[in-house]
């Protein structure tokens, strides 16, 4: 990828790594743990992003 990245880009790409994050405990918690895992967890290696 490109050292300059446009501004809408970089957005996008932010919104991406936001997303990959874990579900935090205090919401296992909070419903018996019936939230576990995050559907939206990608790995930065094996599935690339679709940012146009």
């Amino acid at each position: 990828m490109a050292a300059r990245k446009t501004s809408s880009r970089k957005i996008r790409l932010i919104k991406k790594t936001k997303e990959t994050s874990p579900v935090p405990a205090w919401v296992i918690a909070k419903t018996k743990r019936t939230v576990k895992t995050n559907p939206k967890r990608r790995n930065w290696r094996s599935t690339d992003v679709e940012v146009g």
